[in-house]
């Protein structure tokens, strides 16, 4: 069973010497004062050579102006409409700011004033509340040609959308009057309110390769499946799809046994993905096949689940792949853009692609061969004891770089501040299945999940910096427990119910720090250093007399790296994640996410030793990455904030 064994396969590199005009040769090309594409360019880097703002003057940087989000408009006029954070990142290109809504609107601002140029409101929103996190949006693409400018987004409801840059009007010429239904052509019936999209698609070689998100827990016997697809950037074609669940005849297909590729759904791409536009290759992180904790339905290794795929951005074709977790029972989605760097490993130039993970790990490839830079191996890991459940044997553990968060619970992990609070935790503790990364989830009590569905990485991503090799990723300390229910769906066995794992006065279980920023030298795979990231002992009154030094606080951190400093504005926390599941979860989700303002600031730190630079406060939290760009001889940093039952906010700073 290929479950048992990773298997990874790469195509001999056939010779690219083909002539590319329009688009390929204008996004090649650039300016460093610009923000052009989601993690700053197709390779995710999230990083920018500016260097006006330093050290120095960081202290001096204030609010130049604020836009409030169109989309507040309508959830006052519709309050039954309960819209997720404002997560959205803006582009900027040519002296203009284009960013979605959580409502999967599209506006375009002036980039020196905050004045709206226009905005785009498909209304889709009407069509009730999308899958998953509900009403969220993260950002947009653009692709010009001479003097045809397109800004290109998914709905939440399952639309790819093409308008013009300048005007804000749907392209007539682009699929059905500027738009395409994404639900039609899957082979399947596809329930709308089930599948969306909601990260930006990436364009690379004027093919617009878009993912989606899809409904985690199966609500029917046959559930949308998470296939990719291509799309000509001028008229909307569709040029290929890419079977996430292998279809009959299909690579891959031998590892759903019992005909599962037949009704499983999800194994989606939801995360951002990538773009490698001179070797014309797209990088894809899929997630977990539904459901996401219980297999018995889906036996087999299943791919393309949880995997890292690389294809040919013109024809779809497969390049190579890596499965990051066999027959995942996790909910492990790979959670953000995979990161392209450039590097020299032992003498030796390796272009090469690192994907962050909820896991822990950060696996490292060859980009073009898929090859591993640093061995990657199958280690035994628990099995499960479920009824009808065959977890894998083994699990892929990369050699380098080593785990940037915490992995398993163990006692020696339990918090220790005092004999009597380590008695106490460990009595919490044994409350619930734990053991090491990997342990499956059982039928008898909670298993706890050490990261966490919002462990580990996140969709916030890593950045890399392209002059020193230096990586810098975010990461949580946050598990949560899943319990295993009977489905009330035929033939699907067990649903996954996660909870908030008990805490003690609201102290974790386990020792700090609970969120924390990792560097690491790409050139080696070595740690230089890790800091924690922000305080929890500011919250948690029970804390205080044990913090001597900042405790980390296990929230998602984006992050912005520039020449001179690196940038991490951390996000507040939501109702629904300290109400984890059960009655009480089901309450915050039903009236939608509550977000608490805590601590919120854009902090600075060297990137050489990670110290703290400064701090500027921020009207509320961060709730999506920052960008960076230069206008008019100003360096801004811009960032979304609020959202949900906070005012949804863009928050531009520059110097005096």
């Amino acid at each position: 069973m290929i479950g048992k064994k990773n298997i990874f396969c790469s195509i001999l590199v056939v010779s690219l010497s083909i002539s590319f005009t329009g688009s390929f040769a204008q996004t090649t090309q650039g300016s460093a004062n610009e923000w052009k594409n989601y993690g700053s360019d197709k390779g995710s880097s999230q990083y920018s050579s500016l260097s006006q703002i330093d050290s120095a003057n960081f202290k001096d940087l204030h609010i130049a102006w604020t836009w409030r989000s169109v989309e507040e408009e309508i959830t006052k006029a519709h309050p039954e409409i309960k819209s997720w954070v404002w997560e959205s990142t803006p582009l900027m290109i040519g002296g203009v700011l284009y960013i979605s809504t959580s409502l999967s609107q599209v506006a375009a601002i002036d980039a020196a004033s905050g004045k709206t140029k226009w905005v785009y409101d498909p209304e889709t929103w009407k069509n009730g509340t999308p899958s998953n996190n509900g009403f969220v949006h993260r950002g947009v693409a653009y692709w010009k040609d001479g003097q045809d400018e397109r800004i290109l987004l998914g709905t939440g409801d399952g639309y790819l959308i093409a308008v013009n840059a300048n005007t804000g009007k749907p392209v007539d010429s682009f699929g059905n009057a500027g738009r395409i239904d994404l639900t039609q052509g899957l082979g399947r019936t596809v329930n709308r309110k089930l599948y969306g999209v909601s990260s930006a698609p990436i364009i690379c070689r004027d093919v617009v390769v878009v993912g989606t998100k899809v409904h985690d827990v199966p609500v029917s016997e046959t559930m949308p499946p998470g296939a990719v697809r291509g799309f000509d950037v001028r008229t909307g074609k569709q040029v290929w799809k890419f079977n996430a669940i292998p279809q009959k005849g299909e690579f891959g297909n031998h590892t759903w046994e019992a005909g599962s590729w037949k009704t499983v759904g999800s194994a989606n791409v939801w995360a951002p993905v990538s773009a490698d536009e001179e070797l014309g290759y797209v990088y894809l992180p899929f997630s977990t096949p539904s459901n996401d904790n219980y297999g018995g339905g889906r036996l087999g290794s299943g791919l393309f689940g949880e995997s890292l795929v690389a294809l040919d951005a013109r024809t779809g074709k497969r390049i190579w792949h890596f499965q990051l977790v066999h027959h995942g029972l996790w909910d492990y989605d790979p959670p953000a853009a995979p990161n392209l760097i450039d590097i020299n490993v032992n003498g030796k130039p390796v272009k090469a692609v690192a994907q962050v993970t909820k896991q822990g790990f950060v696996y490292v490839f060859d980009r073009v061969t898929g090859k591993p830079v640093w061995d990657i191996v199958e280690k035994a890991v628990p099995q499960s004891t479920v009824p009808g459940e065959k977890s894998s044997h083994t699990q892929p553990f990369p050699t380098r770089p080593a785990a940037i968060d915490r992995q398993g619970i163990t006692p020696d992990d339990v918090v220790d501040y005092t004999p009597a609070l380590r008695d106490s935790a460990m009595a919490v503790l044994n409350k619930f299945n734990h053991g090491p990364l990997f342990t499956p989830p059982t039928l008898d009590k909670p298993t706890i999940l050490m990261p966490g569905i919002a462990g580990g990485a996140s969709w916030a991503g890593a950045a890399f910096d392209p002059e020193t090799g230096m990586f810098y990723v975010p990461s949580n300390t946050i598990p949560y427990a899943v319990t295993l229910e009977k489905s009330a769906i035929p033939h699907i066995g067990y649903d996954g119910k996660t909870v908030a794992v008990e805490t003690i006065d609201g102290i974790p279980l386990w020792k700090p720090p609970y969120g924390r920023l990792t560097a690491i030298d790409m050139h080696t795979g070595d740690h230089k250093w890790m800091k924690p990231m922000g305080d929890m002992s500011t919250t948690v009154p029970a804390l205080k007399p044990f913090a001597k030094s900042p405790l980390g606080r296990s929230t998602r951190s984006h992050i912005l790296l520039t020449k001179t400093l690196l940038f991490v504005a951390q996000e507040g926390s939501t109702q629904r994640e300290e109400m984890g599941g059960g009655e009480a979860g089901e309450k915050a989700r039903s009236s939608g996410p509550k977000f608490q303002v805590i601590d919120p600031a854009i902090v600075a730190y060297d990137k050489v030793s990670g110290k703290m630079v400064g701090k500027i406060d921020l009207p509320r939290n961060a709730t999506a990455a920052p960008i960076t760009y230069m206008l008019n001889g100003k360096q801004y940093i811009a960032v979304a904030t609020g959202g949900a039952n906070l005012a949804p906010e863009l928050i531009v700073l520059c110097l005096n």
